[in-house]
C-alpha cells in the first residue's frame, strides 16, 4: 500500500468517527474503508499515533474493538470555560468497591459480589448501571439464571484504558492489593471525596 493510500485510509476513519460522535466498531471502519478488518485497525492505530505526537487537542481513544475521537484531558480547564460543566458524579466507598470486584471478575453476578463483600451490592451495582459503568452482559447457565455484570466502554474511558485486558493481572494473593489500588485511582478519576458520600455512603438495601 502506498503513503497516499495510507494517508487516505486513515482520513475515512477520521470522517466517520468525527461524523458519528461516539464510538465505532472497527467492523464498521472496515465497511467504510472496504478492507479487513486488521487494515482497518492498522488505520486507526496510525491516525492515534499521528493525534499523540502531535500538539492537537483532540486524541483518538480506542475501547476495545472500538474507535472514538475526544479531547485531552490537559485542556478540560479551557473546554470548561466555554461550555457546561459536566454533572460530577461522587461515587462512595461502596460504589467503588463494587466497581472494582466487577473490573477485575467479570462478568460477575451480584451474589458473586455479595460473597467478596460480605453484604449485599445490590443498590451499588445499581447505582453503576445508572452512571453508565457497568451493563448486564448476560445470564449464568444456573439455577434461576442470574445476571452477570461487566464494565462498558465509559468505565474504559473514565479509568483511562483501551481494554480491560489492560488491567493489570493479579494473583490470589495480590487481588486484595490490587483492588484499593484501583479504588484510590477511580477515587482520582471520579472525584469521589472522603466524607461526601451523599445517597450513596450506604447498600440502601
Amino acid at each position: 500500500m502506498t503513503e497516499a493510500e495510507m494517508q487516505r485510509q486513515e482520513a475515512v476513519v477520521e470522517a466517520v468517527l468525527f461524523t458519528m460522535g461516539k464510538s465505532v466498531e472497527t467492523s464498521l471502519l472496515a465497511a467504510a474503508l472496504e478492507c479487513t478488518a486488521a487494515e482497518a485497525e492498522a488505520a486507526a492505530e496510525r491516525l492515534a499515533a499521528r493525534y499523540a505526537e502531535a500538539n492537537r487537542g483532540v486524541q483518538l481513544l480506542r475501547l476495545e474493538n472500538a474507535w472514538q475521537l475526544g479531547t485531552k484531558r490537559e485542556f478540560y480547564d479551557a473546554l470548561i470555560r466555554v461550555a457546561k460543566e459536566p454533572r460530577r458524579q461522587v461515587l462512595s466507598q461502596v460504589v467503588l468497591e463494587t466497581l472494582a470486584i466487577i473490573a477485575y471478575r467479570q462478568p460477575v453476578t451480584k451474589m458473586e459480589i455479595a460473597k467478596i463483600r460480605g453484604v449485599s451490592s445490590d443498590h451499588a451495582v445499581n447505582k453503576l448501571i445508572e452512571y453508565g459503568l457497568i451493563y448486564e452482559a448476560g445470564r449464568l447457565d444456573a439455577p434461576g439464571r442470574p445476571a452477570l455484570f461487566a464494565t462498558t466502554e465509559e468505565f474504559l474511558r473514565r479509568f483511562g484504558v483501551d481494554s480491560r485486558q489492560d488491567l493489570p493481572s493479579v494473583t490470589p494473593d495480590q487481588e486484595a492489593e490490587i483492588q484499593e489500588e484501583v479504588k484510590r485511582e477511580l477515587n482520582y478519576r471520579f472525584g469521589t471525596e472522603e466524607g461526601k458520600l451523599g445517597e450513596d455512603s450506604e447498600d440502601g438495601d
